[in-house]
């Protein structure tokens, strides 16, 4: 019987905060030793130049300056990989090109911080210094920005060879078959998206503390998303044996996707660490963040809904231009085409057609941010539906009910080939609409235009396909003094994973919470891992960590079972002992530990390279309800209301703290968040001075509740949770922001983000 004190299921609080509470936490700063070198990058001001290397002199002789690197210094590194280009099927191409990612520029940058040296001092200032001495011969060239403006005929194009800046063009659906359906359609609805780009921010900046040993191995402690896949990639990049390198990752200040991949600095940091026979250290500074880590989002996209006389949803049809930037990171074609596969939503669409242009750009690369082409697919399909509804007059809520997969109709595989497993749309739409008082929203309404005011109600029904990226092994251990270890190949970035973990070991062992001893991010103590990405932490992860238990479990019944003369299958594991069930005759784990001959594999369960056989597909609802002032355009959130399905709960607390997160992060996407070049490739809004992030005040109350329905494909049945608010929130946000301006103007389109003067020049141009 499941312990349900500290077991899955219980709302603990999270056993990682004291020491972050206290001062205690161990971010890569932390790990600096004293006396270490430090480094800076010399970054290119321009968007697109040739450039040449005159002198590095000047640089060497300042006082404190160690080493300048150029890419002389790095020819023999290979290029940073992209690890998605396998994915993905061009339509006109056996392959998609993958252009050179150079550690360091050669000869030509692509971006404004691009990357062409290298400097190693004494002191953060020496080095920055010397960043200013180096001198370089520029020759400025043409550049392109705008995302949909690089396909244009005669645009500066960012890679010899590829016409209209054109990465790759790919399709899913049947483009033949839609037509026939839009052609003998009753109506078709049409929208135009844009999913504006987007910049991390999160608190703690990328850093990495390189060394070299005596041993002839790398030591580099990031701040990253898995150890693991920095490990791999980082090899990749030096041509290192695997065995040459360690990295270590211990608290980590947020990841959102973008401190997944390798950066130019870890190789670049570990290359100096050798040549100086030193300990160095690279910590980016806010402004770096925004021209030298990977973006988010940046679609625009067209959107078609064919529809009968009735709202029944047809056919769909999307023509979408991604932006990549200047070059591929990791995994970003596949972020588009991802988006692509999940077009339908939660709706039965019959016949679908996606064609997916990728577009090179003289900007940051963009790659994975919380969701990673889900939210923009639900973005798009929300704000199709919404205006299905304004199209036809039907309600919204209508709408969805009319076209939503039936329960009934469960595994339902969806005219993109996605199999979803479970889910029960109407229901948690149903308790979302009553949760949020939505049938009282016309006397609300009528208050606000009293007072002056615009009010609006918006609705988004969201699904997402996660937690199937990679396999996950898993090592649960039993120690010398009876505690349980466990080491797993994911990485907490804040989410409460390591509690979690423990309550998973909790439920089979009985063991205190605190007993049990949660190690990640050191490739010498775990060699293989997907770290965290894709909300896979707990379908993949947890199901490891769990598989791993109960085969501990069964380990330790049957050592207990040869010392208390009893037969396994009579031995019960509860409370940190192993006893004869109906019996006082028990061992402890330190007991069982401590007798003779007991070999290391009977005191261990490892659960190697497990994969859910499917992605999981966490759904829900949430309901979003502002008022806007007409005067200033400001938009303010009066009530906020969310219904998900995740499955199953493991903690509560955590669980609604992931959601609230999301949310936040959403809501500075939907009204603030924007990330501007002008026309030259210059970034505008390039600190904090000029990019708005939402505060506390901003974040509305929020009404957060479950209506799970178990997934089928992990053993553990829970759907991944930690992308799922920055999915539902975005629609939800902008479909009230449109209701009110709606009901006010008649405006029927208003794009991200609804800042203040977005939302009033849109009331300025309707009135006029």
């Amino acid at each position: 019987m499941r312990p349900l004190k500290f077991g899955s299921g219980q709302p603990h609080v999270r056993l990682e905060d004291p020491p972050l509470l206290t001062g205690e936490g161990k971010f890569v700063a932390d790990c600096m030793p004293e006396g270490s070198l430090r480094a800076a990058v010399l970054r290119s001001p321009h968007a697109h130049a040739k450039f040449r290397i005159a002198s590095t002199a000047a640089a060497e002789k300042i006082p404190g300056v160690k080493l300048v690197l150029t890419a002389r210094d790095t020819a023999h590194f290979a290029n940073l990989a992209c690890r998605a280009a396998a994915f993905i099927k061009p339509v006109d191409e056996k392959a998609i090109f993958v252009p050179p990612y150079e550690v360091l520029c050669s000869e030509e940058v692509r971006h404004v911080g691009d990357a062409i040296a290298f400097v190693v001092a004494d002191t953060v200032r020496a080095a920055r210094d010397a960043l200013e001495a180096i001198e370089v011969d520029w020759e400025p060239l043409p550049a392109i920005s705008g995302t949909a403006d690089a396909l244009n005929p005669g645009a500066p194009q960012v890679w010899p060879g590829r016409e209209n800046n054109k990465a790759y063009i790919a399709d899913v659906g049947d483009a033949d078959a839609v037509k026939q359906v839009f052609d003998g359609a009753a109506k078709i609805v049409t929208i135009r998206i844009v999913n504006q780009r987007l910049v991390t921010n999160f608190m703690e900046t990328r850093g990495v503390v390189a060394s070299y040993g005596d041993d002839d191995r790398y030591t580099i402690t990031v701040s990253s998303q898995g150890s693991n896949m920095i490990h791999n990639s980082v090899c990749g990049i030096m041509k290192l044996d695997p065995k040459r390198l360690r990295v270590l990752t211990h608290d980590v200040g947020g990841g959102f996707g973008t401190k997944a991949p390798a950066y130019r600095e870890y190789a670049l940091a570990a290359l100096a660490a050798e040549k100086l026979k030193a300990t160095v250290t690279w910590i980016a500074d806010r402004s770096e963040h925004f021209i030298g880590d990977n973006q988010g989002r940046d679609h625009v996209t067209v959107a078609e809904m064919a529809i009968d006389s009735d709202a029944k949803f047809l056919a769909m049809r999307l023509d979408c231009i991604a932006n990549m930037g200047a070059y591929y990171s990791e995994v970003a074609p596949y972020i588009p085409y991802l988006g692509a596969t999940m077009m339908t939503g939660v709706y039965d669409i019959p016949v679908i057609f996606g064609r997916v242009r990728a577009v090179w750009t003289h900007t940051v690369p963009v790659d994975a941010y919380r969701g990673a082409g889900r939210p923009e697919a639900a973005y798009l399909i929300e704000r199709l539906v919404d205006a299905v509804a304004l199209e036809t007059g039907i309600a919204p809520e209508e709408v969805r009910r009319r076209n939503f997969i039936r329960k009934e109709a469960m595994p339902f595989k969806t005219s993109t080939g996605r199999v979803y497993d479970s889910g029960d749309f109407n229901q948690h739409l149903t308790r979302a609409l009553e949760a949020s008082s939505y049938g009282g929203f016309a006397a609300r309404h009528a208050e606000s235009k009293r007072n002056g005011k615009l009010r609006g109600i918006g609705l988004a029904s969201y699904i997402e396909a996660c937690g199937q990226t990679a396999p996950e092994t898993s090592t649960v251990r039993i120690e010398k003094d009876g505690a349980a270890t466990v080491l797993i190949g994911t990485q907490t970035n804040g989410q409460g994973h390591a509690t979690t973990f423990r309550q998973l070991v909790h439920d089979q062992l009985g063991l205190p919470l605190e007993r049990i001893n949660v190690i990640t991010g050191d490739t010498d103590l775990i060699k293989t891992g997907g770290g965290t990405v894709g909300s896979r932490s707990m379908p993949t992860g947890g199901s490891a960590v769990s598989m791993a238990t109960t085969k501990l479990a069964d380990n330790l019944k049957a050592l207990a079972a040869q010392h208390l003369d009893a037969k396994p299958e009579d031995v019960e594991i509860a409370d940190g002992l192993a006893r004869v069930r109906g019996t006082n005759r028990a061992l402890s784990f330190a007991e069982l530990a401590a007798k003779p001959g007991v070999s290391a594999d009977q005191l261990c369960g490892v659960e190697k390279n497990f994969i859910p056989p499917a992605p999981t597909y966490p759904n829900g609802t949430h309901v979003c309800e502002v008022e806007i002032d007409p005067e200033t355009g400001h938009v303010e959130f009066k009530n906020y209301t969310v219904v998900d399905d995740f499955g199953v709960t493991l903690n509560p607390l955590l669980l609604e703290g992931q959601v609230h997160g999301g949310i936040g992060q959403g809501i500075g996407q939907a009204i603030m968040e924007d990330t501007v070049y002008d026309a030259s490739g210059q970034l505008i809004s390039a600190s904090l001075m000029d990019y708005a992030l939402p505060r506390a005040i901003d974040t509305p109350n929020y009404s957060f509740e479950t209506k799970n329905e178990p997934c089928t494909t992990n053993p553990l049945g829970v759907k991944g949770a930690g992308e799922a608010g920055a999915i539902g929130s975005c629609p939800a946000i902008m479909n009230a922001v449109v209701d009110a301006l709606h009901r006010g103007y008649g405006i029927k389109h208003i794009d991200m983000p609804a800042t203040p003067q977005k939302v009033w020049q849109a009331i300025q141009s309707a009135q006029h």
